[in-house]
């Protein structure tokens, strides 16, 4: 067990009568709530967790705001807002333990740079106010489109799963970009999701890791993107989809490839999460 080590990534699904999902959602998850959650973190050896707004619920976020209150402070989480949230709103959500705000992009195919844009600039001033952090699941193209003002953002920006790179090689332009901003320490980078990459072979998963932890260990970030949500084929948006078939020895496997050492366990696992969420 190691106490104090965070799973910056997982979403928690309740019962649909208490939690409904908005009509026009991409799939549909099942049943994956706190009990679950908990016995994920205990299979892992991990004691805290990120609890991140599933865009299935919208901007509704009571299933992860009675997560946070069940977790009785061992989990932050990440929300779903409307830009008219007010700032009362806003406030009373920190004191329930929300951290920052979500903008996901790829799950319903939105890869709109001025989408993104118009967020990065609305949201700018409200989440310094609030010490939060943007988080941003969107492909690479898209969030690079914004470096200027990602550059200039006043609060840590989080990019998902591997920004949703693809160049091992890292020297491509894009990975150029990406990996100025890392340096910069202008964002944090999640480790997670192997199956969600472009870059489908392990191996070079592990080379960017690799190279990842060598420019900024102290801006990276480990998550199982737990209960990994899927869309099945053939099945409508309104039918249940199973989740993939992740295997914990599997998680743990890569968690020990991307994080050799003590002390980048030490470091991804535990300082960064306490720093970036206030824990």
């Amino acid at each position: 067990m190691l106490t104090g080590g965070c799973d910056t990534h997982v979403h928690v699904i309740g019962e649909a009568k208490a939690y409904p999902m908005v009509a026009d959602r991409q799939y549909t998850p099942g049943l994956a709530d706190v009990t679950d959650l908990k016995a994920h973190l205990k299979r892992l050896g991990l004691t805290r967790a990120i609890i991140i707004q599933p865009s299935v619920y919208g901007t509704h976020n009571e299933c992860l705001l009675d997560a946070l209150s069940s977790m009785a402070g061992q989990a932050r989480g990440v929300a779903v807002l409307d830009t008219q949230t007010t700032t009362n709103a806003l406030q009373a959500l920190d004191a329930q333990g929300v951290r920052g705000i979500r903008l996901n992009l790829e799950s319903a195919g939105e890869h709109n740079s001025a989408k993104l844009q118009a967020a990065l600039q609305t949201w700018a001033p409200r989440l310094a106010d609030l010490g939060w952090h943007l988080q941003i699941y969107a492909p690479l193209t898209v969030t690079l489109s914004c470096t200027p003002l990602i550059a200039r953002f006043p609060v840590p920006v989080v990019l998902d799963h591997f920004a949703l790179w693809n160049d091992a090689s890292c020297t491509s332009p894009e990975s150029k970009c990406l990996l100025d901003l890392l340096a910069r320490g202008k964002i944090y980078i999640k480790l997670s999701a192997s199956y969600r990459s472009p870059m489908k072979d392990a191996q070079a998963l592990h080379a960017v890791s690799q190279r990842l932890l060598a420019t900024r260990p102290d801006r990276l970030l480990w998550a199982s993107d737990w209960p990994h949500t899927n869309r099945e084929p053939g099945r409508s948006p309104h039918e249940v989809s199973c989740y993939r078939d992740i295997k914990v020895e599997s998680l743990q496997h890569e968690l020990w490839q991307w994080l050799p050492t003590p002390e980048a366990r030490q470091q991804v696992l535990i300082d960064n999460p306490n720093q970036l969420y206030r824990f």
